[in-house]
């Protein structure tokens, strides 16, 4: 049986979910009304995963994640609000050390909240076996401030690929950290546009755009309109659609395009096979991060077999490792690099 601690201020979503996770039968449910008595049952319950509300009178979510990830790491699900005031917070969680995040219903709670029943209970299954652990967030934490700190103490020769070509990431379940952690070590001058599919609600992906473009040399933005790509610029697509390569006058644009079958969105398989019908695999590198199932890893197994280069990150590094495991495990892994190595491994393939 997983520990599950549920932590939320109101009694009809402690209702509602205590009873979706003890109808699931694979769940020992306590529950929490308060930040502080989230804090205490954390050390007298030892949950597994908890699952966190973000907007709670007196220590809200945030403050109670920062002392939980202190104290007692564990994996954590916050509960956000499809809102642009939710989304900034819930990256804020995640870069405090939050597993995932699953937005609240906008509606009528009661009814569309068991329409997410199985969502829910899939993402708090993947987080109870995600790696969590103090050392890295702190580890983090000082990487990235080194890197924002002093950004032009580190001259770097030009880089200069023989073709122009692209690079594609994937990523989805602990994805935010991740992302700061590919991009704020590469420089302005990066040669070949960076393409991302990052599974995530069309809310959300315009914040993690601006909070990635604080955080990093390159120039970063969400893709809502068709783009034109450009060296030195990293383009995220638009959640809860897909995000597609074409030529438009000659040139290599992202396009937007809604969503298909694929189960997760944006589709990384969907924008990989769309990057090799317009580019040369030889100068395609795919990069397959942090995330549940297997998204990317068919596409890029096939770039790999077409001569393009696929990197995986790393099991020990990533907090599941069920998108990059799966290429792994495909044959379609390059090279398999931890999450602090892969923006090295570019500069060094574009070398």
């Amino acid at each position: 049986m997983t520990r599950l601690l549920i932590v939320d201020d109101s009694p009809l979503m402690r209702r509602l979910l205590t009873g979706i996770f003890e109808a699931a039968g694979d769940f020992d449910v306590e529950v929490a009304r308060t930040g502080e008595e989230a804090i205490d049952k954390a050390r007298a319950f030892a949950p597994d995963v908890i699952t966190l509300d973000i907007n709670m009178p007196g220590m809200d979510g945030l403050a109670c994640l920062d002392r939980i990830m202190l104290e007692r790491p564990c994996p954590v699900v916050m509960l956000s609000s499809l809102t642009e005031e939710g989304a900034d917070e819930t990256l804020e969680a995640m870069a405090l050390g939050a597993v995932d995040f699953v937005a609240k219903p906008r509606g009528a709670i009661s009814l569309e909240i068991e329409a997410m029943a199985p969502e829910l209970a899939d993402k708090v299954r993947a987080a109870a076996r995600a790696r969590v652990s103090r050392t890295a967030r702190l580890t983090e934490r000082v990487r990235l401030a080194t890197a924002k700190a002093r950004p032009a103490a580190e001259p770097r020769t030009p880089i200069k690929p023989r073709d122009p070509g692209l690079v594609l990431v994937g990523v989805s379940t602990g994805g935010p950290p991740a992302l700061d952690a590919l991009l704020a070590p590469l420089p302005a001058d990066f040669p070949w546009p960076i393409v991302i599919a990052q599974h995530m609600p069309a809310s959300f992906t315009g914040p993690l755009a601006r909070r990635l473009d604080r955080l990093c040399a390159l120039t970063v933005e969400e893709v809502a309109k068709p783009a034109p790509l450009r060296p030195g610029h990293v383009y995220i697509a638009r959640g809860d659609a897909d995000l597609l390569i074409s030529r438009r006058a000659g040139a290599l644009a992202a396009v937007p395009a809604p969503a298909g079958e694929a189960l997760w969105h944006p589709s990384v398989d969907r924008l990989v096979a769309s990057a090799m019908q317009h580019v040369a695999p030889e100068v395609l590198i795919g990069v397959l991060m942090t995330g549940m199932g297997a998204d990317g890893a068919a596409t890029m197994t096939e770039l790999k077999a077409r001569g393009g280069h696929a990197i995986a990150q790393s099991e020990e590094s990533a907090v599941v490792w069920g998108m990059p495991g799966a290429l792994v495990a495909a044959g379609g892994a390059s090279e398999v690099v931890p999450l602090d190595s892969i923006a090295g491994a570019l500069l060094a393939r574009l070398a």
